[in-house]
């Protein structure tokens, strides 16, 4: 299957056969070496069958709809952080050596960097070259494939998740026997009750993942690594719904891999962060990139003492002290999200304190009111996606015009953000939230980037990177690109792409948005809304008709796969159009097009009718994926 992949062409591979096998939940637990550039890591991966398969088939033909097409009531739950006393569960690496045996001994068959020979690269346990040539001998077992790039894998086994205590519950028979065959679909049960409980019952589904990561193992299984997927497979395992559905994966990520940059920070000071590589997280975890694949996630990050680590998780975590020198943070995730959108910074960052929240106590107030009124006769409806705990679900979250923030930056940038960014959030999430109605998002982080961050931002859930570049000189430029960010929120996060292709659908959305924001954050009148508008306007069409003129045709589609958009293969991989291709990042032509053509809608139909149409719509699509159609 990969050999047909060219890795030096522009598109990029979407490996996971996520038709077969989707992953609803990921546990990490990393260790961020900064003396090595290193992160060594335990992954724990919850698995349901996928559409292509009933979960009693082992026929392997066609069974249950995409879970696209399913309607799911959600409970209300009001969003909170698990007790600290559940930290040192998942955040405690010793754990787990009980049942690492295999790991140890090929460890020490890395250098210092966690680099490994291409031969122990591509091999797995000790019999894995029958692995290696599965195509060649035809070998009918299940491949699990994983998107994967520059990671060192050490061993993948099998989960015992029937092993833990207290999980009868979440069986169908009192007993447990030996049976291996009764075993297998048991521990397979197991996880399939687990990932499917009720919204309601968050914190102990959160609870439980945490247990079962730690069970012990119950087989190692066979794995090859290749340029762009990890496959896993265990012997005599011919179907999806009997491949285990609970695995544990041993890797360090790579110096030089993709998905995160090591360097410094403005102030002199050691980091590593997530900086919107076009590979995405691969080269960070082995996951399934496909959109398609929304999970929820926990992570424990484990780093020296002096670092603060920042993730795109729901709770704004503390850090733990395991012993002198070394702090755990935990974060999770109980919004179903694609992998991508996973974001992790560790630094030195200091947090920019506020000095009074009279300001921000009062425009909540102000706005509250607002919503009251806009949101009412939504108080009843229905959301479309699958369950979570779902803020448009919950009272108090509706009426919160101003979501709690906090601001972060290296030590030398925080006269700058004192002055400038810090007045502006509460500014920008009341704008937001009196256009589009309910955050998304429970919380916001800010953090102000190294200075080889090579965007103005980028907004993954509950953080925001800014570049230093917007902080000099006047309000405008951070207040905009905020503005931008914020959008994302709703536009790109809330409601994604369900092909990569299609990203005028993020950009184009929050190029359109940031100017009504930001109109609205500086309470302007209507004459200079429209004034800055209209030059806006004409800047950003000489910049697009610029662009048109210099570069390739290709680039500038917004739909590149045509009537293709939105297809996959019958396993579920697929390729991001151009999705390597280097000037690609340097383009503006989705954001500018998308904007022009929302910008023509909203002046075709009255820009008052189309907000109200844009909030209709949010209502329906959260937490969902959609095509331009």
């Amino acid at each position: 299957m990969e050999t047909q992949l060219d890795p030096m062409k522009d598109d990029l591979p979407l490996m996971a056969n996520t038709s077969y096998m989707l992953v609803k939940h990921y546990i990490l637990d990393l260790d961020v070496d900064f003396k090595s550039k290193v992160i060594d890591s335990i992954i724990v991966l919850f698995f349901e069958t996928g559409s292509q398969y009933k979960k009693t088939s082992s026929t392997g033909k066609e069974g249950c709809q995409s879970q696209f097409d399913e309607t799911c009531e959600v409970r209300a739950s009001e969003p909170c952080c698990l007790p600290v006393t559940n930290v040192s569960a998942c955040s405690s690496k010793p754990e787990y050596n009980d049942f690492a045996v295999c790991g140890k001994g090929e460890e020490d068959t890395s250098d210092k960097t966690g680099n490994h020979s291409s031969k122990e690269q591509a091999s797995g346990i000790s019999s894995s070259k029958d692995c290696c040539d599965i195509e060649n001998h035809g070998n009918k077992d299940f491949l699990l494939v994983l998107d994967c790039c520059d990671l060192t894998v050490l061993k993948v086994e099998e989960v015992d998740v029937a092993a833990v205590s207290g999980i009868e519950k979440f069986t169908k028979s009192d007993k447990i026997t030996d049976v291996s065959k009764e075993l297998e679909n048991l521990r397979n049960q197991i996880v399939h009750e687990l990932v499917t409980l009720p919204a309601d019952r968050w914190k102990e589904q959160l609870c439980y993942f945490t247990r079962c990561s730690q069970a012990p193992g119950c087989g190692e299984l066979l794995f090859t690594t290749g340029t762009w997927s990890l496959e896993i497979r265990k012997p005599g395992i011919h179907t999806p719904a009997d491949f285990p559905h609970a695995i544990r994966i041993w890797y360090k990520t790579k110096p030089e891999g993709g998905s995160v940059t090591w360097t410094t920070d403005q102030s002199g000071r050691p980091c590593v962060y997530t900086m919107g590589s076009p590979i995405n997280n691969r080269a960070l975890f082995p996951c399934q990139e496909p959109p398609v694949a929304l999970s929820t996630w926990q992570a424990s990050v484990r780093t020296a003492a002096g670092f603060v680590v920042l993730m795109s998780g729901e709770n704004a975590a503390e850090s733990v002290q395991l012993r002198e020198g070394i702090l755990s943070w935990y974060y999770y995730m109980t919004m179903p999200m694609p992998a991508s959108t996973f974001t992790i910074a560790v630094g030195c960052w200091q947090e920019v304190k506020q000095q009074s929240f009279t300001a921000a106590i009062q425009t909540n107030s102000e706005f509250s009111l607002l919503s009251s009124q806009a949101d009412f006769r939504w108080h009843e409806e229905i959301c479309g996606h699958m369950e979570y705990p779902c803020r448009f679900q919950n009272p108090a979250a509706r009426l919160q015009a101003v979501i709690p923030y906090r601001v972060f930056a290296p030590w030398c940038l925080m006269e700058h953000c004192k002055e400038r960014l810090l007045q502006l959030i509460p500014q920008c999430l009341s704008a937001a939230y009196t256009t589009l109605g309910t955050h998304p998002f429970s919380r916001l982080d800010v953090l102000i980037v190294p200075s080889n961050f090579s965007s103005l931002g980028m907004a993954s859930p509950h953080i925001i990177f800014l570049s230093q570049s917007v902080l000099p000189g006047g309000s405008h430029l951070c207040g905009t690109r905020l503005c931008h960010e914020i959008a994302h929120a709703w536009f790109g996060l809330a409601i994604g792409a369900r092909d990569w292709t299609e990203e005028w659908i993020s950009e184009g959305f929050a190029t359109f948005l940031e100017d009504l924001f930001w109109a609205r954050a500086q309470q302007l009148s209507h004459d200079e809304v429209k004034g800055q508008q209209e030059l806006k306007a004409l800047l950003r069409w000489r910049r697009l008709r610029d662009e048109v003129q210099n570069s390739e045709e290709e680039l500038q589609v917004l739909r590149p796969k045509k009537e293709r958009t939105g297809e996959l293969s019958e396993s579920g991989a697929s390729v991001v159009k151009h999705g390597l291709k280097a000037e690609k990042i340097f383009m503006q032509v989705h954001y500018l097009k998308g904007y022009f053509l929302l910008r023509s809608l909203a002046r075709t139909i009255g820009e008052d009718s189309y907000l109200a149409s844009l909030r209709k719509f949010v209502h329906k699509f959260h937490g969902q994926l959609v095509l331009s159609q």
